[in-house]
């Protein structure tokens, strides 16, 4: 192993991992992609590597991950696994994906988001080191990181090492949200023991990975995270001085990141969540409701960091998004604009929404028939508690102690 690949002690240390990293360069952040290419690649030389990534693997100018680690000699890049929304990041969520040939590289590209959501050892055939670039958001129902933590569930079985190339969290490293995932409502879309709003980087999250997904099952894996440097926990994204690039056509702003872990609980019910209009998350409504009084009541709790104004909203079929809820229907609802990132509670907004939905209209809001709000909130308490007539208040505080609990457990996955 390189001089890179430093075991580390104190916070962050973890049997079977390693923590690759370097001193600070100047003051600008680093990606871990940047720090791998320009601190040498020594442990990676002679690999046959396969890189699970996006659209969103990209270094700052520009240039693709996968491009610039198969310009190294003694690098071959021998596939290639994309997540759900494709490899370049441009199909509706939701939509399987099937295995192609990558134009631009000739690499076969095996889908993660169709019939397979975990790569099969026949994909693995060749490949001696995984490595993992993806920009997240910090959501647990985002696919992204049930993807990585099956990669590393293989990587573990199949005895090969995997390569994390850290990247920012959207929100500021403090912010976490919503109740835990209960066991039964564990699916692809959230199997991860977490929150709704976790607040760890990718790397770090492969760390929680490592002992609390993988450990359990008597599976680890070598894992590798190469950290960012000059990054700060305290940062927004739009701090870093990267430029956003979507990780998925429905989140084109980091205030709808920002705004995400609350607002697409709506996906769990029969109201829009913006599907199909230039501000899909911030727009909520349909064509039964008056966006006036929906704005009225939820500005009346003055809940921190947000305010509500009434809007109307067309849904209609764009490049990324076909048949949207209420598809060429006039909606009335709300705006959600955010008024101070540091003081707003996401989740508890998204639930304050759907209670005030519930009140406002109890016959016309229904939450939909296939269980997706109950996996969307991780606990079915929460649609329980909205039907029951409680108030957001009442529901945030029936997740505060689970909540306290991971706040603390998180810390021992910290890289900065």
């Amino acid at each position: 192993m390189s001089a890179l690949a430093n075991k580390t002690s104190g916070q962050g240390n973890r049997q079977g991992s390693t923590i690759v990293g370097t001193k600070p360069i100047g003051q600008r952040v680093k990606l871990g992609s940047e720090v791998l290419l320009e601190s040498g690649i020594g442990f990676m030389t002679g690999k046959r590597v396969g890189v699970i990534t996006n659209h969103t693997g990209v270094l700052p100018n520009g240039e693709h991950v996968v491009d610039a680690i198969r310009s190294i000699p003694g690098i071959t890049i021998a596939a290639l696994f994309s997540p759900e929304h494709g490899i370049r990041g441009d199909v509706p969520a939701g939509a399987h994906i099937g295995h192609e040939v990558d134009p631009s590289t000739g690499v076969q590209v095996y889908s993660l988001y169709g019939e397979h959501n975990k790569p099969e050892r026949s994909m693995l055939e060749g490949v001696d080191t995984l490595v993992y670039d993806i920009q997240d958001i910090g959501t647990r129902f985002y696919t992204y990181i049930s993807t990585l933590a099956l990669a590393m569930e293989t990587a573990a079985e199949n005895g090969i090492p995997f390569v994390v190339l850290d990247r920012p969290m959207v929100t500021a490293g403090n912010a976490v949200d919503g109740p835990m995932i209960q066991d039964d409502q564990r699916s692809f879309i959230g199997m991860l023991p977490l929150p709704i709003l976790y607040s760890l980087t990718p790397g770090e999250l492969a760390g929680l990975i490592q002992e609390e997904y993988l450990r359990p099952k008597k599976l680890m894996t070598d894992v590798h995270v190469v950290k960012m440097s000059n990054y700060r926990r305290s940062m927004w994204y739009d701090e870093t001085g990267f430029p956003w690039r979507p990780p998925s056509p429905n989140v084109p702003t980091v205030e709808t990141a920002i705004i995400y872990p609350g607002a697409a609980l709506v996906e769990g019910t029969n109201v829009s969540e913006g599907r199909g209009t230039p501000c899909p998350f911030k727009y909520i409504g349909a064509p039964f409701v008056d966006g006036g009084k929906l704005a009225e009541l939820l500005n009346s709790h003055e809940l921190p960091g947000v305010t509500f104004q009434q809007i109307d909203f067309t849904p209609r079929d764009l490049v990324f998004v076909s048949h949207p809820r209420f598809k060429d229907k006039p909606c009335h609802g709300i705006e959600i604009s955010v008024t101070d990132r540091n003081l707003l509670k996401a989740v508890e907004v998204g639930v304050a929404v759907v209670c005030a939905l519930k009140k406002l209209y109890p016959a016309e809001v229904t939450f939909r028939g296939d269980g997706a709000f109950d996996r969307l909130a991780g606990d079915r308490k929460v649609r329980e508690m909205i039907d029951g007539g409680a108030s957001y208040n009442e529901i945030s505080a029936m997740w505060e102690e689970g909540l306290k609990k991971f706040g603390e457990s998180r810390k021992r996955y910290f890289l900065y």
